[in-house]
C-alpha cells in the first residue's frame, strides 16, 4: 500500500475511550488497514461483570460517529438496551478479554500484508518474525535478538468453534512470564490481525509494530524469490588508485585512452 498523503494525527490519550476509537478508526483507515467496513474495535467498560463497547457491524471506520458502538457482555451479547448490533467477531473480542486479564483494549486490522501472509503461512499454523530491531516495540521484548511466532488460525463463519481453537491455543501456551507473553496477537488465514493492549494506546502501537512487521518479512519474501539479496554484503576489498593499469579505465563501453598514447597517435596520423 502506498504511504499515507498525510502523517496520521497524534494519539490523544485525554479523550474519552468512544473518541480514541473514533480516531484509530481515521488513522487505520488512512493508513490502509481497515479499509470499507472492516476491522472491529473494543475496549473492556468493567471487568466484573466482563463488558465490552466495541464497535457496530458494517460501519466505514473512517467515519465512525458516537452512536456506532455497542456495548455487549462476556457472551457478546449487547447489553446496553441501544438495539445496535456488533460484528459476529465479537466473541473473539470478548474471548481475548476472558483469557488475558490485564486486556483494556482489542484491535483487529485488515492490511494487505498481513491478509498475505496469514493464507502463505496458515500451513505452518505460525508467522515466525526474527532479527528485527521493532520486534522491541512489542510489550516485553527488549532486544532484537528474538523471534515471535503469531499464530494463524483457518478463517471460519462459526465463531464459537474458532473461539474454541483459539482457547485451546493460547491454553496451551505460557503465560508464566508476565513481562514476556508467549504472543502479542494472532491472524486468520486470508483476513486480518488481531492484537491487544493494556489500554488502547498499547494495544494501537501493537497494531503498528506488527504491520510493519509483517510488511517488512512479506517484502523480504518477495526479494528472495526475485533473487535480490536482503542480507549484509561483505565490503569489496580497497584496491588503490596507482594500482589499477590507465588503459584499464573505461567510461561505459569506451576505453580511456592515457594522454600520451593519444598525442603518439595524432603524431601517426599526421604523417
Amino acid at each position: 500500500m502506498p504511504p499515507p498523503t498525510l502523517p496520521p494525527p497524534p494519539f490523544d490519550t485525554t479523550l474519552d475511550p468512544i473518541d480514541q476509537l473514533r480516531s484509530v478508526g481515521r488513522e487505520f483507515h488512512g493508513r490502509g488497514w481497515s479499509l470499507g467496513t472492516s476491522s472491529n474495535y473494543s475496549v473492556v467498560s468493567t471487568r466484573t461483570p466482563l463488558e465490552l463497547t466495541i464497535t457496530v457491524s458494517g460501519k466505514d471506520k473512517s467515519a465512525l460517529g458516537r452512536d456506532d458502538f455497542v456495548r455487549v457482555n462476556a457472551a457478546g451479547a449487547p447489553c446496553d438496551g441501544s438495539g445496535r448490533k456488533s460484528s459476529a467477531e465479537t466473541l473473539l473480542h470478548c474471548l481475548i478479554a476472558e483469557l488475558v486479564p490485564s486486556v483494556g483494549a482489542v484491535l483487529h486490522t485488515h492490511s494487505v500484508w498481513s491478509t498475505i501472509l496469514s493464507r502463505a503461512d496458515l500451513p505452518r499454523g505460525a508467522v515466525r518474525i526474527e532479527g528485527y530491531e521493532m520486534l522491541k516495540g512489542l510489550d516485553g521484548i527488549v532486544t532484537h535478538d528474538t523471534f515471535e511466532e503469531v499464530p494463524v488460525f483457518a478463517n471460519a463463519q462459526d465463531m464459537e468453534e474458532l473461539a474454541a481453537q483459539i482457547r485451546a491455543r493460547f491454553q496451551a501456551a505460557d503465560w508464566s512470564d508476565p513481562k514476556r507473553p508467549p504472543f502479542h496477537g494472532f491472524l486468520l488465514s486470508g483476513h486480518g490481525l488481531y492484537t491487544w493492549g493494556r489500554d488502547l494506546a498499547e494495544a494501537r502501537r501493537q497494531i503498528e509494530i506488527h504491520e510493519f512487521l509483517f510488511e517488512v518479512v512479506a517484502r523480504t519474501r518477495t526479494f528472495a524469490v526475485a533473487g535480490v539479496a536482503t542480507t549484509p554484503i561483505a565490503p569489496a576489498a580497497s584496491v588503490p588508485a596507482q594500482s589499477i593499469p590507465p588503459q584499464s579505465i573505461q567510461v561505459g563501453t569506451e576505453r580511456t585512452v592515457p594522454a600520451a598514447a593519444r598525442q603518439q597517435q595524432t603524431a601517426q596520423h599526421q604523417q
